[in-house]
């Protein structure tokens, strides 16, 4: 399969990586129809999700029976009046019918926005609202349809609700019933109804850390962009199986359990759970034999704080995250137990993989990596200059209106303003602010609006945060800035302990010596508060924006 998409496959270095590798982009892509139909016909008994749940409960699809039932959901689709260009909503956590729900809407043209299943109602309103959506495909959950049915009477443009479970619900179409029922015939559209690659395939509200979420927008081409994410990052296997962590809800699950692995002809796997407990994940790796992996770095802080050396690693062959910038502390715990290193890489909801530790990188612990062969990246000043090695910067992606770069998203949606703020003098702006090193990896910094000022320094939440990791007392924490009548702003550190660590000020104070010794002394936080948890967005990224709130 890769071998129709990419001009050159192997690579001698990431220098030839960089300078040779290109994506092949075919007129009028679609990748339900050209990848999984095509695994469906060549290689028909293929292993493409293998799904469990805590129950016990397990289901293998091959890429022949997502192709089946995609083509008699599509039917279904079609039979209440879907057509190419109508938006969708789909709601179902990590059920595996998503897989097959969502190849279906590729199939007829439809845009898919995939949300989470944990919203309220007011969230439901906005998200369907924003956007005239037709159709929602949602599990069966109470709480779920709890807060989604009163939301319906604000949503006109709502004529078709679905719902993935056992039960029938008035109002409600049944998938398992439509799916059984419908037709398995099914051809390719062509003409008007046939998708070009400008169109639009998925859209995304972003994690809205800061302010109110706004709706990304991908191409037809955008699951392209992934293979560089799934085989040159997560470093994915012909005919091995893949986990990701992620609800189906946000763009890691895309990253990570779709459109790369399924290029590369790996199987995702996919564990339906409600609760994130470290030993059952950890127990399932082993069982199942993971061949890959990546979790963001909330997952592996858990994990180094169990007891690794009773888990069985063999068959696991690489280990990345995303997500935040990943402490060091942790990297190196997770090495010395279980002799695998951490891939660390950077993207947005806008994008696929920016910058990695690709193949043949070596990892530095806390660093982003280098930039992804398909973009230019740099860092420059408020001026658009390009900064010096060790400066901090805005990060940005060249971009060209004449050559779209394959895998960066066309916009933000019914928001024209925001589009040219963030896309201006040729640079997308991801809104975070990195420097380089001599030996050209990037580093974090911070959001533009986490950067402290604190007596005409500039101290980004990251670098502090990495520092206090080190302790053996902190499970979690969060930088931000406080006022004060002074300094501008002080360093506030909010932090939640690792167990059998209770509060004191003798520890505060501990903690205070320990930044000062390991960085920069006018980086130590003079303000600590112990916490049981940090806030953060459903999608689990911390939302210094709340605690800079509560603090003011």
């Amino acid at each position: 399969m890769l071998e129709k998409y990419l001009s050159q496959i192997d690579f001698e270095s990431y220098k030839d990586m960089k300078e040779n590798l290109k994506i092949n982009v075919p007129e009028n892509f679609n990748f339900a129809y050209d990848v999984l139909d095509e695994w469906a016909k060549n290689d028909p008994e293929r292993k493409a999700v293998v799904w469990c749940n805590p129950e016990g409960e397990e289901k293998t699809l091959t890429f022949k029976e997502i192709s089946n039932l995609s083509d008699k959901f599509a039917n279904v689709l079609r039979e209440n009046n879907i057509k190419k260009g109508d938006i969708i909503t789909l709601i179902l956590k990590r059920r595996w019918e998503f897989w097959v729900t969502i190849m279906a809407c590729h199939k007829i043209g439809a845009v898919v926005i995939p949300i989470n299943h944990l919203m309220k109602k007011k969230d439901f309103v906005y998200r369907f609202t924003a956007v005239d959506v037709k159709a929602v495909v949602c599990v069966d959950e109470k709480a779920t349809i709890d807060e989604i049915e009163p939301a319906f009477a604000k949503c006109p443009s709502i004529h078709t609700k679905i719902l993935v479970g056992n039960e029938e619900r008035k109002g409600w179409i049944n998938w398992n019933t439509a799916v059984n029922n419908a037709s398995a015939k099914w051809n390719r559209p062509a003409g008007k109804e046939a998708t070009c690659n400008s169109d639009v395939l998925l859209m995304y509200y972003t994690s809205g850390t800061t302010g109110m979420p706004k709706i990304v927008a991908h191409d037809q081409t955008y699951p392209l962009g992934h293979i560089i994410t799934a085989k040159y990052w997560l470093n994915c296997e012909d005919n091995g199986l893949h986990l990701t962590v992620s609800d189906t809800g946000w763009g890691k699950s895309v990253w990570g359990k779709l459109y790369g692995q399924w290029i590369c002809g790996t199987a995702v796997f996919v564990y339906d759970y409600d609760r994130f407990i470290a030993d059952e994940m950890l127990s399932l790796i082993e069982k199942y034999k993971i061949n890959t992996f990546c979790a963001p770095p909330t997952i592996y802080r858990f994990f180094v704080k169990e007891d690794l050396s009773k888990y069985n690693f063999s068959s696991l062959h690489y280990a990345c995250t995303a997500g935040e910038a990943l402490h060091p502390e942790v990297f190196h715990v997770f090495e010395r137990i279980t002799g695998k290193k951490i891939y660390e890489a950077y993207g947005q909801t806008e994008s696929v993989v920016l910058l990695g530790s690709f193949i043949g990188v070596e990892p530095k612990p806390g660093s982003m990596g280098v930039p992804s062969p398909l973009f230019d990246i740099d860092i420059i000043d408020d001026d658009f200059n390009s900064v010096e090695e060790g400066d901090d910067g805005h990060l940005v992606v060249k971009w060209s209106d004449k050559e779209h770069p394959v895998g960066l998203f066309k916009g933000y949606i019914y928001d024209e303003s925001l589009t040219k703020e963030k896309i201006q003098n040729g640079y997308y702006f991801t809104g975070d602010m990195a420097w380089r090193d001599e030996d050209g990896y990037y580093w974090f910094v911070g959001r533009s609006d986490d950067l402290i000022k604190t007596s005409g320094y500039r101290v980004g939440p990251f670098e502090v945060e990495s520092v206090l990791m080190e302790h053996k007392s902190v499970l979690e924490c969060a930088i931000t800035g406080v006022p004060d009548p002074v300094r501008g702003q002080v360093v506030k550190a909010t932090i939640v302990l690792a167990k059998g660590f209770e509060p004191s000020d003798q520890l505060a104070e501990e903690l205070k010596e320990h930044v000062k010794i390991n960085t920069a002394p006018y980086k130590y936080p003079r303000i600590i508060e112990f916490v049981s948890e940090l806030p953060k967005t459903i999608s689990g990224k911390i939302r210094r924006v709340e605690i800079r709130d509560k603090t003011k």
